[in-house]
């Protein structure tokens, strides 16, 4: 491996832990994108088992922080993540089997369509006290399963994380605040990107080096993220509408460079 992919590998870990310490998520689905356009990934197939892995250790090193800070909703967190998981082995095997470039014209199209829904504003009903039990498992958990297996397909299709999309689905099927919401997502993520990255893993579609490289990347990059975050507090929804737009922007080139 030379000098100049293990820094692209390095920058890439960075940017990758910087938006998922900053805004909450969504670094991922810059991943696969960074792993083949920056570092110089050749298969889509190894960028997106590379990515799971990566994504699924810098979430569950995030949790971290957000578990001391009590903002991590457990029960809701293992019952989206087991529906998530089954759906993410699901559509790992299905991504496997898809060819390479109509693969990442799909991811694309999926960027846009991510990016394009961040920049909605949506007005939210908050429950802070959510919680699973006896009395509210009726209302939550027909909403939690179908969600997270959904999302969980997605995940396991792609190899992201999924963060930009189960900190949506957890509010939507619990009303939690957005703060518990992202802190919980993290269990998620870190659940689904493992089962992606297993079944990636078990088809020799993992490059442990670059790997290695992204997480040692992705550790200062969310510090950084965090702690941005906290200084620039107010500012963090102009900082979101940025992030999609940059999105939008690298899904169009994903899809057209893949066509």
């Amino acid at each position: 491996m030379g000098t100049t992919t293990i820094l692209a590998a390095l920058a890439s870990g960075g940017v990758i832990g910087l938006i998922l310490g900053l805004v909450g998520g969504g670094g991922s689905i810059l991943a696969v994108p960074l792993l083949i356009y920056v570092v110089g990934v050749g298969s889509p197939h190894a960028a997106i088992g590379t990515a799971a892995v990566a994504v699924s250790l810098n979430a569950l090193a995030s949790l971290i922080g957000h578990a001391r800070g009590g903002r991590v909703k457990w029960r809701c967190a293992g019952v989206f993540a087991v529906a998530g998981m089954i759906g993410a082995a699901l559509g790992a095997e299905l991504g496997k089997a898809f060819d390479g470039k109509r693969l990442l014209v799909l991811f694309g199209v999926l960027m846009i369509g991510v990016g394009l829904s961040m920049l909605r504003r949506r007005r939210r009903v908050e429950a802070p006290d959510v919680r699973l039990t006896r009395d509210s498992a009726a209302t939550l958990l027909p909403r939690l399963i179908p969600i997270g297996l959904g999302v969980g397909l997605a995940a396991g299709f792609f190899g992201i994380g999924g963060g930009f999309l189960i900190v949506p689905g957890l509010i939507f099927a619990t009303a939690m605040p957005l703060s518990y919401a992202i802190g919980t997502s993290l269990v998620v993520v870190g659940a689904l990107g493992l089962t992606t990255a297993t079944s990636y893993a078990a088809s020799g579609l993992v490059d442990w080096g670059v790997t290695a490289l992204l997480v040692a990347g992705g550790a200062s990059g969310t510090g950084a993220g965090i702690a941005l975050g906290r200084t620039l507090g107010t500012r963090k929804n102009v900082l979101e509408r940025g992030f999609a737009v940059m999105v939008i922007v690298v899904g169009g080139y994903v899809v057209a460079s893949s066509l």
